[in-house]
C-alpha cells in the first residue's frame, strides 16, 4: 500500500509538472484558451483590433512615389537640368484611336495612319531619337537615372558596328526602350521603286527580330518623306503606325513644325543619335535643352507606345 501511494504521488507531480509547462507556454504565445477572452495588453501597449487590415497599400505606394520624387530631383541636380522633370501620368486604359494628320493621306485605303500628335488631353508629349549614329554611354545613364522614357527609330547602316549598344539601351530603363523602324540605309523612299522600298522597310523590321527579338509595329521614314508605296510596303511587313513630328530637339536650340511654335498634348518630339562632331553639343547636352523646356511649359514625357 506504501509503495502504492508513492508511485500515486509520482503520477499527480508528473501532471503538474506538464500541466505548468502547458501554461507557460500557454502564456509566452500569448493565446487564449478555448472560450477564454484574450489576455490583456501590458502596461503601454494598445490592444490588436480585430480583424485589422494588412498596411494600407495607398501608404506605402505614395512612399515609394516620394522616394522616387526624391531620387529624380538628385539626378536632374546630376545631370544639370534646371527642373526635375514632371511625372506622366498613368498611361490611358484603352489607348486613343489614331488617324492620319489632314494633309497627309495618300491616295489608298486602310494604310497605315500618319501623325505628328496624339490625341489626348493629358499634358504629355513623347520623345524619339533617329537613325544610331552616335552611340554614347552617358545617354544611357542619363536616361535611366532622370526615368526619362524614349522611343528609338533605327537604321541598319549606323547602328550595324554595335548592335549590343542598342540591346543596351532596350534593358536600360524599367519598362524597356522600345527599338522601331527607320530602314535599312536611310534613302529617300518617294525616290525608290516599290520592291526597293520594300526591302528598306521590311529588311529593317527582319534586323530588328533578330537582333533585338520584337517585329516592330512603328515605322518613321527617313526626312520625312514618303508616298503611297511607302505606305503599302511598310504595311505588308506588319507596320501599323506612321509617327512623325511636331518639334524637332537640338543641344542649341528647337526647331517647331506648328505655325504657334510652341508644345501641344500629345505632340511628338524628335531629335537624332548625335554628337560634338556634327551638333554643337553633346547628346546629354541635347536632352538638357529639350527637357529643360519640356518642363518649363508644363510637359512629362511618357512612353510612346503607352498610347500609340
Amino acid at each position: 500500500m506504501a509503495q502504492g501511494a508513492h508511485r500515486s504521488r509520482r503520477t499527480l507531480g508528473a501532471a503538474l509538472v506538464v500541466a505548468a509547462l502547458a501554461s507557460a507556454a500557454t502564456a509566452c504565445s500569448g493565446a487564449a484558451p478555448d472560450g477564454a477572452a484574450p489576455p490583456s495588453p501590458v502596461s503601454g501597449q494598445q490592444a490588436p483590433k480585430q480583424g485589422a487590415a494588412a498596411p494600407d497599400a495607398q501608404a506605402r505606394k505614395a512612399e515609394e512615389l516620394r522616394v522616387q520624387r526624391a531620387a529624380r530631383a538628385l539626378a536632374a541636380k546630376k545631370w544639370g537640368l534646371a527642373e526635375p522633370p514632371l511625372e506622366a501620368p498613368a498611361p490611358p486604359a484603352v489607348k486613343p484611336k489614331i488617324t492620319t494628320r489632314k494633309g497627309f493621306e495618300t491616295r489608298s485605303e486602310g494604310m497605315p495612319p500618319v501623325f505628328t500628335t496624339v490625341p489626348t488631353k493629358e499634358k504629355v508629349v513623347f520623345l524619339t531619337i533617329d537613325d544610331g549614329s552616335e552611340k554614347d554611354p552617358e545617354l544611357l545613364r542619363m536616361m535611366s537615372e532622370l526615368r526619362i522614357p524614349y522611343s528609338a527609330f533605327l537604321s541598319d547602316y549606323v547602328v550595324s558596328d554595335d548592335y549590343a549598344y542598342f540591346a543596351r539601351m532596350q534593358t536600360s530603363q524599367k519598362g524597356g526602350v522600345a527599338l522601331h523602324n527607320h530602314t535599312l540605309n536611310h534613302r529617300y523612299l518617294p525616290g525608290l521603286s516599290y520592291s526597293r522600298q520594300k526591302r528598306e522597310i521590311c529588311g529593317m523590321q527582319d534586323v530588328i527580330e533578330k537582333k533585338y527579338g520584337k517585329r516592330p509595329e512603328l515605322f518613321r521614314p527617313p526626312y520625312g518623306n514618303y508616298n503611297d508605296d511607302t505606305l503599302r510596303a511598310a504595311k505588308s511587313c506588319g507596320v501599323r503606325a506612321v509617327p512623325l513630328w511636331a518639334a524637332e530637339a537640338f543641344p542649341d536650340r528647337m526647331e517647331w513644325r506648328e505655325w504657334d511654335r510652341d508644345l501641344h498634348p500629345g505632340d511628338i518630339v524628335l531629335t537624332h543619335f548625335r554628337g560634338e562632331e556634327d551638333w554643337k553639343g553633346s547628346m546629354a547636352d541635347m536632352i538638357r535643352r529639350v527637357m529643360n523646356v519640356i518642363t518649363a511649359k508644363g510637359y512629362a514625357v511618357a512612353k510612346l507606345e503607352d498610347y500609340v
